[in-house]
């Protein structure tokens, strides 16, 4: 369902980008980046954390990018991961799947610099097989994402 949630968001703002589905698993930087041809600093991963007074937060950045704890406490306060099943209850998309699309409810989505150091990123598309391809622009602009610097 988490599939057809993206499939849904695209078509209800008339964005013409075609989801790429796959064969093979998607579900980790390296095999998504194998699957689709592309160096895995392409593919957009997308993290989702619990931050101050509760809130939880979508953060994509490079699949080579790492989080820096100190940039992230400095524009966050303090984070923690969300385990595999509230990343499922808050965003229906299962891990390695996880995309800033198609969400049940509004999740501020923040991107990190790193996805600027390539002309187009791969992020999932809600299952773990699949993604799109998109400029980083693009993708913060379908996202409302606002850029950070926190890897």
């Amino acid at each position: 369902m988490s599939l057809q949630s993206v499939r849904e968001f695209f078509h209800s703002r008339d964005i013409q980008l075609p989801i790429i589905e796959t064969e093979a698993s998607t579900a980790t930087v390296a095999l998504a980046a194998e699957a689709h041809g592309v160096e895995p600093g392409r593919i957009a991963k997308t993290l989702a954390f619990r931050v101050a007074e509760g809130r939880v937060i979508l953060l994509v950045a490079s699949g080579i990018a790492r989080v820096d704890n100190k940039k992230f406490k400095d524009a966050f306060g303090k984070g923690k991961m969300l385990s595999a099943d509230e990343v499922v209850e808050l965003t229906s998309h299962p891990v390695g799947g996880v995309c800033p699309f198609g969400l049940p409810q509004p999740l501020p989505v923040y991107l990190d610099h790193s996805l600027n150091n390539f002309d187009e990123v791969l992020p999932a598309a809600g299952s773990i097989n699949s993604a799109i391809r998109i400029t980083p622009a693009m993708l913060a602009s379908v996202t409302e994402g606002k850029w950070v610097d926190v890897c």
